[in-house]
């Protein structure tokens, strides 16, 4: 899974309960939690291929790790690492459903896990806490056996030991509804918890086979957190007082919007080389000035401060230097080849050369960062709402995934930054995970004859009568706000406009590309005016009993979406090919998976999930089934395409139930093959990872799948030197 918590991408942060949303186009914990925060949850259709048992298709992460990696003899003892995050956390409780990533960042850096993830996103006993960990029956009762570091203790110096595991399951199994728990997967399935031949051993039974064990008990927390509901609940939302990790939690100030780590003078392992880590809350878009102006040593960067970055270690040039004053004419030019914007281009001169100087020592202040990039554990995909309207039909849904060019959606976003442009195939793991296999044959590839087929089976054809929508009635698709036939606009009041009627001379999301360093739009998804439609594709759009094939495509507005909306224009213009229609409807962040997402107002949107290593539990609540509660509502879980089958449902079931890995894995694959020819989300691209890096601290940056060590984060010693990271 995830090692940091989510949101949808676009929106920012996640949790994973039942009632959670993911990251805007992103989510938070037990190795992934769903914390609403970052990209949002999605589903996706199936097909039964690609599940062979004598073919491991796995194969390798697409980009490694860039953390600059360096032994710790060469890391200098002492120094504080100031590290952005999105928000100072609500709860320092991973298994809180208001968890985010801020909560996982810190869990890992203060609380033992059992197994964390390794290059391939993989679990991996963590030997600080285990010398093993095993099944050692499986009749009649699956047992795992646990056997802990003998020197592993908690911060008040008491030995880590079964009285903390039985807390733990204890307060999740689901059994105690006084306990405000976001999941108890896993838990709920274990019989008892006993010591084992000595008091550094611990036995769970569980009462039925569960392949996911792994995932359980990381983080474990001491039994003073979990031994009580107030404690669970309250105790641990601002205050983690036992801890036992290389660091503990000194305080958390949310006047200062920070968390600041401190050395655990306890630790038993490799003594930490930072004396403090300060987690503080910069906004995405005021990043790249706190860099510069010391406030942070790392932090996540969008795309137009890893250029801004980029662009200082190149040297910009100053039109303020040299013999002479620089024309004011000369001065614009300048200013607006170098990003600044209409406003600050038009101000008087004074105004615009302070504004330049001002850029220029930022620029030399960010010429002591690197930008270190690799992919997040995380996807982006094309979510559909099959709940209601066109999108109710499979063969309108299966019309949108084969009128989509994924390759051409990966190169849009991922060539520019160096980064490689590979589609993702499954919904339930990515390359390099043992799970992973390209299942996107279950759906099909890009074909519009296919899709224009595939709507015309399903009785949308072109040139039919369309009748004027009544005053209050909506569209062809939850389009609650506005018709289809309102006025196109590029934002306007309500941040909605019709793609194909009114283009704005090309100031959508080309502009944004270019904003972001990017080279241009991909050849040939726009196609040049007056250019003939594919021969069996529909020369306009297509209407069924009286009403056009409109779907709403709702996105974030907020900082940080540009990625999203120019993915949004480029995949509308791929359905207008076919003659669907989409009206980009672009809301406020706060209110996107809440009100729009969860609730299901939308027919088309863009959000992410992590990935997972264990998806036979963390992956069955996006994709189930929706079932019908007592008083009339859906229970959705967290599938909010609304899309989902029983086979999807009973093989989920099957692969949490086996202990056979082989067996385990062709089941996960199946269930990708029919999530995918069920097709409620489309899999687009792996998200890209940018951080903004101090060039001589190492061991931190674009983690990758891999869990950070956070013992081995530091400062190089003056005059000390690391090798390059290798090529991605």
């Amino acid at each position: 899974m995830s090692n940091e918590g989510w949101r949808p991408e676009g929106a920012r942060g996640t949790a994973r309960s039942a009632t959670t949303v993911p990251r805007t186009a992103e989510c938070a914990s037990r190795h992934f939690t769903r914390s609403v925060a970052f990209l949002a949850a999605g589903a996706l259709v199936p097909f039964l291929t690609g599940c062979g048992a004598d073919v491991d298709e796995a194969g390798k992460p697409l980009a490694g790790q860039d953390i600059a990696p360096a032994a710790r003899d060469l890391i200098a003892d002492g120094g504080t690492l100031k590290w952005a995050v999105d928000a100072v956390p609500e709860t320092l409780n991973t298994f809180q459903a208001d968890a985010d990533a801020g909560t996982t960042r810190i869990a890992q850096a203060v609380l033992p896990s059992m197994f964390r993830l390794d290059a391939q996103g993989r679990p991996a006993p963590n030997p600080a806490y285990l010398e093993s960990a095993k099944v050692i029956e499986t009749e009649p009762r699956q047992v795992v056996e646990y056997k802990l570091n003998q020197q592993a203790v908690w911060s008040d110096g008491r030995e880590i030991g079964a009285a903390d595991f039985v807390a733990q399951w204890r307060a999740l199994s689901g059994k105690d509804s006084s306990y405000w728990t976001a999941r108890n997967a896993g838990y709920d399935r274990i019989e008892k918890i006993e010591r084992g031949a000595g008091d550094l051993q611990v036995r769970v039974t569980f009462s039925r086979p569960y392949a996911d064990w792994k995932s359980l008990f990381s983080p474990l927390y001491p039994k003073q957190v979990m031994g009580s509901p107030d404690a669970f609940n309250d105790g641990a939302r601002r205050k983690l007082q036992i801890t036992a990790g290389p660091f503990r939690v000194d305080k958390v100030d949310t006047a200062a919007k920070d968390v600041v780590l401190t050395r655990n003078p306890r630790w038993w392992g490799r003594p930490a080389k930072l004396s403090q880590i300060e987690l503080h809350a910069v906004p995405r878009d005021k990043r790249a000035a706190a860099l510069a102006d010391g406030g942070l040593d790392a932090a996540d960067v969008d795309p137009a401060e890893a250029q801004l970055i980029g662009l200082a270690a190149q040297g910009a040039g100053s039109p303020l230097q040299g013999s002479g004053r620089t024309s004011v004419k000369k001065l614009r030019s300048w200013a607006r080849a170098h990003g600044f914007g209409p406003d600050k281009v038009k101000a008087d001169e004074e105004e615009l050369r302070k504004d330049v100087g001002a850029y220029l020592n930022e620029q030399q202040a960010l010429r002591g960062f690197d930008v270190r990039r690799s992919l997040e554990p995380a996807y982006t995909q094309l979510a559909l709402n099959g709940s209601e309207g066109p999108l109710a039909d499979e063969r309108v849904r299966r019309a949108v995934a084969r009128a989509l060019d994924r390759k051409e959606l990966a190169k849009l976003v991922l060539t520019p930054l160096g980064l490689p442009a590979v589609p993702v195939g499954s919904h339930l793991a990515l390359s390099g995970q043992s799970d992973y296999a390209d299942s996107s044959g279950a759906v099909g590839q890009a074909d519009t004859k296919e899709a224009a087929a595939l709507l015309a089976d399903a009785g949308w054809v072109a040139g039919g009568p369309v009748k004027e929508q009544k005053k209050g009635k909506k569209a062809a698709g939850p389009e609650s706000d506005k018709s289809a036939k309102e006025k196109p606009s590029d934002g306007g009041k309500d941040g909605q406009y019709i793609v194909g009627e009114d283009n704005k001379s090309g100031d959508g999301g080309d502009r944004h590309l270019a904003q972001e360093g990017r080279q241009g739009g991909v050849p040939g998804a726009y196609a040049p005016k007056g250019t003939a439609a594919p021969a069996g594709v529909p020369a306009g759009p297509l209407a069924k009993d009286g009403k056009a094939l409109a779907l709403r495509f709702v996105l974030p507005s907020g900082p940080g979406s540009e990625t999203l909306h120019t993915v949004a224009e480029r995949i509308s213009a791929m359905l207008d090919r076919v003659g669907i229609r989409t009206t980009i409807s672009k809301v406020p962040d706060e209110s996107y998976f809440k009100d729009h997402i969860a609730s299901g107002d939308y027919d088309l949107a863009l959000y992410s999930w992590p990935s997972s290593a264990f998806p036979a539990t963390d992956a069955r609540p996006i994709y189930a089934k929706p079932v019908p509660a007592a008083d009339g509502s859906v229970n959705v879980e967290q599938n909010y395409t609304r899309v989902g089958t029983d086979q999807v449902d009973q093989l989920f079931d099957q692969a949490a139930a086996t202990l056979d890995e082989e067996e385990a894995r062709n089941l996960i694959r199946k269930a990708d093959s029919r999530i995918w020819a069920a097709a409620g989300s489309i899999p687009l691209y792996q998200r890209p990872q940018l951080v903004g890096t101090r060039k001589n601290l190492v061991n931190v940056g674009a983690f990758g799948f891999q869990t950070p060590v956070y013992e081995d984060m530091g400062y190089l010693k003056k005059g000390a030197k690391i090798s390059p990271s290798p090529t991605r």
